[in-house]
């Protein structure tokens, strides 16, 4: 009886004793907060490598499709540059570093071999207007982040953690134009414009109230003409092909000048040599009119023969264009009539008209009008800075359909 009360009353004092239970507690408690703090860690270094390594195939992306399209790489060796660049960008970057120099970490530096197996790179190629090419490349990739000895206390030793990314990129994409000039070499483009010719002290400065007349004598200063102006403007439309096209692969012009009379024509030929060339041995003389100018002009680009020039070369049938000049009216309204039916024509048969009148008088600006495709094709200049404005912008404008760039 004694002894069992005996045993009752120390198991009552064990129950009922409170010393030791801190460090009981502790016991249990302490691999938990380990653990935590495992976590807390693991989770940090989780965001980080995380933001890295979508920057690295970020990266690997952008530099195989800038290769491709800026260097002419193929897609096998496009798809080496971006796992070469990922394999770079992940080896150095400062996760790999921290968790080498962790002497608690158990991953070490992310393992190129990983990458090698664990990154799908896809390219794609499409064929785009002319002869350019878009690509788009897709990156993704996955990393298995070991997780430190704390964290494993609760079972867990890695994660995986995945990054995708996409870039898009194109060649230049260079498309066929034709180009004819019809261009009014009157005796009214010898006279004078505002601007001052400040290679020569003087000259003879033709107006329309002198010209013609055998006394004119030389006089200073000296005024640029409305011919020089032209031949300087028709150079400023041409460096715009230049640029456009070097290898006069695509840009075929050609030229007609027109007074009373039409001249025998610049043939379209590759690039603008000829046409500049022809251009710049005008000499204003004579009448206006442009009836039978733009009649050449307009058949000269619808010959199926100009088609073939361009299929032979770069296979692809070309924007047309007229650029119609005067400085006047036609001698006749029958020039006018022709000339209008004749723009009527080409434009139905999809020819753009850009129509420049130069210090043009009522009727001749009239006429232009009517020809041009549109109002943003029709150019009023009164003097020889808006010429160059003028034939410069229609440079512009059709070497832009030229050259496309799609980024």
């Amino acid at each position: 009886m004694t002894t069992s009360i005996a045993r009752r009353n120390w198991a009552s004092r064990l129950l009922q004793d409170r010393n030791g239970n801190f460090g009981l507690m502790t016991a249990i408690v302490f691999p938990v907060i380990l653990a935590a703090g495992g976590v807390a860690m693991d989770l940090t270094s989780m965001v980080l490598t995380k933001a890295e390594l979508q920057d690295a195939t970020d990266s690997a992306a952008l530099a195989a499709a800038s290769a491709m399209a800026n260097d002419g790489k193929n897609i096998t060796d496009a798809k080496v540059i971006a796992l070469r660049f990922l394999k770079t960008q992940m080896g150095g970057s400062t996760t790999a570093e921290r968790i080498e120099n962790d002497d608690e970490g158990a991953g070490g530096k992310p393992d190129e071999a990983n990458f090698d197996a664990s990154t799908v790179i896809d390219i794609t190629e499409t064929a785009l207007l002319g002869n350019g090419k878009a690509f788009k490349v897709d990156v993704l990739t996955s990393y298995t982040m070991q997780f430190n000895p704390l964290t494993r206390l609760l079972g867990k030793t890695s994660a995986t953690l995945t990054a995708k990314s996409s870039a898009e990129s194109a060649t230049e994409s260079k498309n066929a134009l034709s180009m004819f000039l019809v261009l009014d070499r009157s005796g009214s483009m010898a006279w004078i414009t505002n601007e001052k010719d400040t290679s020569t002290n003087s000259c003879i400065n033709w107006t329309e109230s002198n010209w013609g007349n055998s006394r004119t004598k030389a006089t200073s200063p000296c005024y640029v003409s409305k011919m020089a102006a032209l031949k300087l403007a028709v150079a400023s439309l041409f460096t715009q092909f230049n640029v456009a096209d070097p290898t006069k692969t695509f840009v075929r012009t050609g030229a007609i000048a027109y007074d009373s009379s039409s001249y025998t024509p610049s043939a379209l030929a590759w690039g603008w040599q000829s046409s500049l060339t022809y251009v710049n041995n005008l000499v204003a003389n004579g009448g206006t009119a442009s009836g039978n100018a733009m009649k050449t002009a307009y058949n000269k680009l619808k010959d199926s023969t100009e088609n073939d020039e361009h299929r032979k070369k770069n296979g692809q049938i070309p924007t047309k264009y007229i650029v119609f000049m005067t400085d006047g009216d036609n001698n006749s309204t029958s020039d006018d009539t022709s000339t209008k039916a004749t723009c009527t024509a080409a434009k139905k048969d999809g020819m753009e008209i850009y129509a420049v009148a130069f210090m043009a008088p009522t009727r001749g600006q009239n006429l232009l009008k009517d020809c041009a495709s549109s109002a943003s094709h029709y150019f009023q200049a009164e003097n020889m800075a808006a010429l160059v404005s003028a034939f410069k912008v229609i440079g512009e404008r059709t070497s832009a359909v030229v050259s496309r760039l799609t980024k």
